[in-house]
């Protein structure tokens, strides 16, 4: 009977073991530098989850540049209240000035980027990115801006403009950015 019993201990003990390093130490997330585009690869974040073709990570093409300053290009960038992807007014208002520039330049397709401030989750902040991106999108499409143009990935705060923690600098952090891929 004490054999049966310290068979079963092993088993159990065994089992455990198993169990313990299974669930172990979460992997380490990579810094952003690692990060493939769209943050930690989350499916849907980005529509493709990967870089325009012929293009790795964080390259800059020459047509990208050469449309504009460094920041905006053709396209200025819009801006949220905290924790909300819903377009203000003004957003409105600088969409369909997007939208005019994309409508007479009909060759361009756009990149719309999601962004976030440093509060809230990684994973919070790359759901509030998608979202504000697709609402410019879905807002660009109604006006005429065909959706075959158009592509968005979330960065959540992975890419801030300001890196102080204050509420200005935040502010600059919650931003819809339309980066013009080819003309």
């Amino acid at each position: 009977m004490m054999r049966c019993v310290s068979k079963w201990c092993w088993w159990y003990g065994g089992i455990l073991v198993l169990v313990l390093i299974g669930s172990g130490c979460p992997k380490r997330t990579p810094p952003p530098s690692e990060l493939p585009p769209g943050g930690v690869g989350t499916p849907g974040i980005g529509e493709t989850g990967l870089p325009p073709a012929g293009q790795a990570p964080g390259e800059t093409t020459r047509k990208q540049v050469e449309f504009g300053p460094e920041r905006g290009g053709p396209l200025q960038d819009i801006y949220f209240a905290y924790d909300s992807f819903d377009l203000s007014a003004e957003a409105r208002e600088t969409l369909r000035a997007n939208a005019n520039w994309l409508q007479n330049n009909s060759q361009a397709r756009v990149e719309i980027e999601g962004h976030c401030d440093e509060r809230g989750t990684t994973e919070y902040n790359l759901a509030l990115g998608a979202k504000r991106a697709r609402a410019a999108r879905d807002y660009l499409v109604t006006l005429g801006v065909s959706p075959d143009r158009l592509s968005t990935i979330s960065y959540g705060e992975e890419l801030p403009l300001c890196r102080e923690s204050n509420e200005s600098c935040w502010q600059q952090n919650r931003r819809v950015h339309f980066l013009v891929l080819t003309r």
